[in-house]
């Protein structure tokens, strides 16, 4: 469990590729090594991850196919930075909303507008996503609790607006249009969307039945 709140944007210190899977090997600092052991998990960049290796400062984590096709960690190379954060502990405030690490997909940057002192960036998702986003609602974008501005759901776009310490914290200030991202939608408003539509459908078959 994580609280979408980004401690740190770490350099990629090696990428491994083999048939099917990478090892992703990342520095992190030393605030974030504290009681960190072999198979603790991790959030890079929204996922939840295991590690399998510490040598001082440098911690590494294997990721399989499925993972590398559901989400950007196949794209990443040596150097590039992402987003981590420790799973959280209990009794941990949650400043963002709770994220299991359990990547839904990617959306695509398709703006980055940025007037004074503002951020604002749209994405475009899967249409399948846009029932779970509203205005005012949480998504998690590459491991960051976010606030969603504005949506478009004919379009499949919706727009969030960074502060100074997000950008300044995580590597969504160093993003481009067209860059993809990892999207976790927030799964309360998942369950209660889906609830609500299965006992909608259910009630207004019965309802069509006994009318016949």
């Amino acid at each position: 469990m994580y609280t979408g709140i980004v401690q740190a944007s770490c350099q990629l210190h090696q990428v491994e590729c083999k048939d099917g899977l990478h090892t992703l090997t990342v520095k992190l600092p030393e605030v974030l090594l504290g009681e960190l052991v072999i198979g603790a998990s991790v959030g890079m960049d929204g996922v939840c991850l295991t590690v399998t290796r510490i040598e001082g400062g440098l911690v590494s984590f294997d990721v399989m196919q499925q993972t590398l096709d559901l989400t950007t960690l196949g794209e990443l190379g040596k150097d590039d930075i992402v987003n981590i954060e420790r799973s959280a502990k209990q009794g941990v405030e949650v400043g963002g909303h709770i994220l299991s690490g359990h990547i839904d997909g990617t959306a695509e940057i398709i703006s980055i507008v940025t007037p004074e002192n503002n951020h604002v960036i749209t994405y475009r998702v899967d249409p399948t996503f846009m029932p779970y986003i509203f205005g005012k609602g949480f998504v998690g974008l590459n491991g960051c609790s976010l606030t969603v501005a504005s949506i478009d759901k004919a379009a499949s776009t919706f727009s969030v607006c960074l502060i100074p310490e997000t950008l300044r914290i995580t590597t969504h200030g160093q993003k481009k249009v067209g860059d993809r991202i990892n999207v976790e939608i927030d799964r309360q408003t998942q369950v209660i969307v889906d609830t609500v539509k299965a006992f909608l459908s259910e009630n207004l078959q019965g309802l069509m039945t006994a009318n016949r």
